[in-house]
């Protein structure tokens, strides 16, 4: 309840506070709550419909509990002309689970994606909201095994891969010290400023 105050400080208007509000609840409870709800109901002085409908508008907040990685697979038109279909169908059926289902162990949430907005490396998996580019079926299976026992692994474009509920507080800005953690930024995104650095048109402030 403290940190749930502590958010709201932030804001000139409290209820500008209620989006990282529930991802605080989300990392201590899995999932958006009814006790959750009315917690954020009770320090923001509206009503729990208030809070319920905000939840259940916005993908990422669940309302049934998330395992402890949430693997996200693109099948949107690019990834899924590039492998993403083909990776969606072996994940779901290496683990046994369909859309916004939880293996048995607690250890993988499998989600289909509409999109990662991350095209230039399609296709693309999202581990606990980081990026894991340039996916295959075979290596997004090592990724969930590795996941499901536990071996370190890191994102591409960003730091180790944290379990759901850590990224969550994370989104509710609480730091974890990982933000300068790995590149933020892959060769595809950049060609674009080399070519212009290449033919001296780089930007103003490099000019």
């Amino acid at each position: 309840m403290a940190e749930l105050r502590e958010i709201t400080g932030r804001y000139p208007v409290a209820r500008s506070g209620l989006l990282p509000m529930l991802h605080l609840v989300q990392s201590v409870e899995g999932c958006v709550t009814t006790a959750g709800i009315s917690a954020c109901a009770e320090v923001l002085g509206i009503t729990p419909a208030e809070v319920q409908a905000v939840a259940t508008f916005y993908s990422m907040y669940k309302s049934e509990p998330v395992g402890e990685h949430l693997v996200g697979v693109c099948t949107n038109t690019l990834c899924a002309v590039m492998g993403g279909d083909a990776i969606w169908e072996r994940l779901s059926d290496h683990l046994g689970v369909g859309n916004d289902e939880t293996t048995a162990d607690g250890k993988i949430t499998l989600e289909r994606v509409e999109c990662n907005a991350a095209c230039d490396f399609a296709p693309v998996l999202m581990v606990n909201w980081e990026f894991v580019d340039n996916q295959t079926p075979a290596s997004a299976t090592d990724l969930v095994d590795d996941l499901r026992a536990g071996v370190p692994r890191s994102s591409t474009r960003g730091p180790r891969l944290c379990t759901w509920r850590e990224a969550e507080r994370v989104l509710a800005g609480f730091g974890d010290g990982l933000a300068d953690q790995g590149p933020s930024a892959g060769p595809a995104s950049v060609v674009g400023l080399e070519l212009a650095r290449a033919a001296g048109r780089g930007t103003e402030d490099e000019q």
